[in-house]
């Protein structure tokens, strides 16, 4: 059976999942471009080389990349100072990959080869343990970045989904006020591991 419009793009995209091209994952930004609801232009991982590539499968002209969604740049990877992290595993769900391995209150890690660069974990982090490593040095966009690499980001970015889907469906519907504490629960662990950290960087 013959790709659909929005399979074929989706193929022809870097799947960093980064949500830079203003859609949730990779896969929306292909329906919305094959829909017409987004240009071909949206997507800086993809860099001008990617362009061309959509460019070819749908026929729309060639346009620079619009700066409003983020430059072209090297790829990079994720590293977490593990002296730093205190182990709150917010980044763990943030990461469409699964790239980040640890457990609560312990030291988290990132495996290189599976991370692609998308920046998500950054946010989320409280103690800011987590940069990004340039790993293809002056090379950007389809020079640093392959298609196996692509198709693996793919294969593991719908391993995640599918796993936190099941998550949510066996999870019970929590009321707001058990959501609400559970969230204050939370924090109150992130702000004591905070003031740890924070104690051992004076002293």
């Amino acid at each position: 059976m013959p790709l659909t419009l929005a399979e074929r793009i989706l193929a022809a995209l870097p799947q960093t999942q980064c949500t830079r091209c203003g859609y949730p994952d990779c896969a929306g930004y292909a329906q919305a471009v094959a829909t017409g609801a987004a240009p071909i232009n949206q997507c800086p991982p993809g860099g001008a080389q990617g362009i061309q590539r959509l460019s070819q499968i749908t026929g729309q002209p060639i346009t620079p990349l619009n700066p409003e969604f983020g430059v072209e740049g090297p790829r990079s990877v994720a590293v977490i100072d593990e002296n730093w992290c205190i182990g709150c595993t917010l980044c763990l769900p943030a990461c469409p990959t699964d790239a980040i391995v640890g457990s609560n209150k312990m030291m988290h890690t990132v495996i290189e080869s599976y991370c692609t660069g998308c920046a998500l974990c950054l946010p989320v982090c409280p103690v800011d343990c987590i940069t990004l490593d340039n790993v293809t040095d002056a090379a950007t966009a389809w020079q640093a970045w392959t298609q196996a690499q692509a198709d693996t980001a793919k294969d593991r970015y719908q391993f995640h989904s599918l796993s936190h889907d099941k998550t949510k469906r066996l999870r019970p519907d929590q009321s707001e006020d058990k959501t609400a504490k559970s969230v204050t629960s939370k924090l109150s662990v992130i702000q004591a591991a905070l003031a740890r950290s924070r104690q051992q960087r004076l002293g």
